[in-house]
């Protein structure tokens, strides 16, 4: 075994001192220290996991990420279609349950045998982690290394590696939701194209304006280019996870989410996670038409959900559905004014701006260049 704390010093050493996770048996030694001695982020789902540390490394951290072997299935859409494009690198920790030879539960029998195999068609590089610390340290060289140039490494982690860390007392938040706004007349359903424009407009000097993927990314290029606006691609659902490893690491700027139905109803789990720690420099739009319509305008079951309800139940401070143009300025404007948590939620027309084009910069050149727009 190899010393939880050292190895965590190490880390940290190297400049790792981000961290995020889901919780496994083999990595709680070192999920403990994290939680203890660095910033630690208890997300939902190994998906949005990968997502937060998005959000941090754009905001200038070196993030790392911790998750059983199972979870590493949820975390592959972000992984192949979030990580690689953008060139958004992680350092991840993987347990190896299910190993060949090792008893284990039935539900890691195949995923022990497939765990390396899965890392290497994602191209993620990996090692075993070794249980000498002298080795470890080495490895922990190279994988820096790979980090430092733009590419995820992984540390498949088997039984009794780490020492034990005993988990210190936790301090539990509790956010409670202040003003909630329902349903209180009819909704005017303007097109996104004039929602974006609108929000775009009311952007100020420390404004970062993040895109969720399809049609609202690619009308929000239209509507104005910029270098504080990040355009998604794939990764659907991942955009508030984003947004909250962001808000969290850049305090001193104004970190607005915009979101479609289908992609928030994909990882509804975000919202728990972002109604926990709740950062007040982060706006939540949701921009709501009942319809998948970057793939042919398939209805959603969005008409089914009180989405107002769910985030203010999250703990968002502010829940509030918007009824038309002029309400969503007035309320942009208002949290512009006293940040607290905010989910705004708006209903759009279906349909999307005719011969609507696509970004002309490749995905990891607008994150080159927004990462210039936050260190500015």
């Amino acid at each position: 075994m190899i010393s939880t704390k050292e190895f965590g010093n190490e880390l940290r050493r190297h400049g790792f001192d981000f961290f995020t996770g889901v919780p496994c048996s083999f990595l709680k030694n070192l999920i403990n220290y994290a939680i203890n001695d660095c910033d630690y982020i208890a997300a939902t789902n190994e998906g949005e996991v990968v997502a937060i540390a998005a959000g941090a490394y754009l905001g200038g951290k070196k993030p790392v990420i911790l998750m059983q072997n199972s979870g590493l299935t949820n975390a592959i859409s972000p992984l192949v279609s979030l990580n690689f494009p953008f060139r958004l690198p992680v350092l991840g920790f993987v347990s190896l349950r299910g190993e060949p030879g090792i008893p284990d539960e039935p539900q890691h029998e195949l995923m022990g045998c497939i765990t390396t195999e899965m890392l290497d068609l994602m191209n993620i590089k990996w090692e075993y982690l070794s249980s000498d610390f002298d080795e470890a340290k080495k490895q922990l060289v190279r994988a820096n290394a790979f980090f430092e140039n733009n590419q995820s490494f992984f540390f498949v982690v088997k039984k009794n590696t780490f020492e034990k860390e005993p988990l210190n007392d936790q301090k539990q938040l509790s956010n409670q939701n202040d003003i909630k706004i329902m349903k209180t007349k009819e909704n005017e359903f303007p097109t996104r194209f004039e929602t974006l424009k609108l929000i775009n407009s009311l952007k100020g000097e420390k404004t970062v304006q993040l895109a969720t993927t399809g049609k609202t990314g690619r009308e929000l290029y239209e509507v104005e280019d910029l270098p504080n606006n990040l355009y998604m691609v794939g990764s659907m659902g991942c955009i508030s996870s984003i947004g909250l490893g962001l808000a969290i690491t850049k305090k001193d700027h104004e970190i607005v989410v915009i979101e479609g139905d289908g992609a928030l109803l994909m990882r509804m789990g975000s919202l728990a996670t972002n109604g926990y720690y709740a950062p007040k420099n982060m706006l939540h739009i949701l921009l709501d038409n009942n319809t998948h319509d970057s793939t042919g305008g398939q209805l959603t079951v969005s008409h089914n959900v009180q989405f107002v309800d769910i985030a203010a139940a999250s703990g968002y401070s502010n829940s509030i559905h918007i009824h038309n143009l002029t309400e969503l300025e007035a309320q942009i404007n208002a949290w512009k004014k006293d940040k607290q948590l905010t989910f705004l939620y708006i209903n759009i027309a279906k349909g999307s701006k005719e011969n609507l084009g696509r970004p002309k910069m490749k995905p990891h050149e607008v994150k080159e260049r927004l990462k210039v727009f936050l260190d500015g």
